[in-house]
């Protein structure tokens, strides 16, 4: 069945397969460019009010996974402040459009969360916005592939990659809590690097690894304050990320068992769900959602 007799139902033919054409990008890369283009949910999502007047704060929401969310949490009924790099205000434009047309409020925020006191300013814009913060999504990452060895990773990439999955995902969770109520949640990004790095990202699936540990250990340590703390772990996505780092996308997501990358919009009902009262009684999980990749 060739990409242009996709049936809905059948996750292997859902969305495009490899072979993709070969498109590359500066980083951090972008929306527009991407062929084929992401599915962010635009016309597919359904909300059923899952999310009704809940305040959420996302990182990394102008493109890839965070926009999808962002739009998701919209539908539900959440109001959504999301960061994004500088040089991303045309993707994070869209992602206001998205979040104002479901009716909800939207901040875009222009943050580089390797920066404490950046981290420090967007959570107290947050409280200023909507006076709580019930819903953390750490979703900002960076990675770099570089696959002729841990000799090409450098101190500046190596240092890039830390503070931006992992300081910032640290500082955020520690500044959020004073302003998150009794029933929040705090929805970490991991990734299958964390269970099967890939050599020439070594120092991302580290941090991936360590997003694992942190989600279980914080979750246990903020469980009596009625927070619950959680992660997804994705496999491949289509996202700016991909053409941005990746030397060859013609192929990427083949591996996996469906055949073929997700789509954004497909991460995002993990999130909402973890978000929501339904996953009351689930903290310190990590949902795999890898398209058959078997994961520990």
């Amino acid at each position: 069945m060739s990409n242009d007799e996709q049936r809905p139902g059948d996750p292997v033919t859902k969305h495009p397969r490899p072979d993709f054409p070969e498109q590359e990008q500066a980083h951090p890369g972008w929306t527009g460019p991407m062929d084929p283009p992401p599915d962010h949910g635009e016309d597919s999502y359904r909300g059923h009010g899952l999310l009704a007047d809940r305040k959420a704060v996302v990182t990394g929401g102008d493109s890839g996974i965070g926009r999808a969310v962002a739009l998701a949490f919209a539908r539900e009924g959440a109001d959504v402040l999301f960061t994004h790099m500088e040089s991303e205000e045309e993707d994070a434009a869209e992602t206001v459009r998205l979040v104002e047309d479901a009716g909800r409020r939207a901040v875009a925020v222009a943050c580089d969360i390797r920066e404490e006191e950046q981290c420090r300013s967007l959570v107290q814009r947050a409280v200023t916005e909507f006076g709580r913060v019930d819903v953390l999504v750490n979703n900002a990452a960076y990675q770099m592939s570089q696959p002729d060895g841990i000799g090409a990773i450098t101190t500046e990439q190596f240092d890039r990659v830390v503070r931006t999955n992992l300081y910032g995902m640290f500082w955020l969770s520690k500044m959020v809590l004073p302003h998150m109520p009794k029933g929040g949640s705090i929805i970490n990004s991991a990734s299958v690097q964390a269970y099967k790095p890939s050599p020439h990202l070594l120092d991302y699936a580290m941090t991936k690894g360590a997003i694992v540990t942190f989600t279980q250990g914080l979750a246990q340590m903020v469980a009596p304050d009625g927070i619950r703390v959680n992660a997804v772990a994705p496999g491949p996505v289509w996202t700016p990320l991909i053409p941005a780092t990746m030397p060859d996308t013609t192929q990427f997501g083949k591996q996996s068992p469906l055949g073929r990358p997700a789509q954004p919009a497909e991460m995002a009902p993990a999130y909402v769900f973890l978000a929501s009262p339904q996953a009351s009684y689930i903290t310190a999980e990590i949902v795999n959602a890898t398209g058959g990749t078997p994961l520990p």
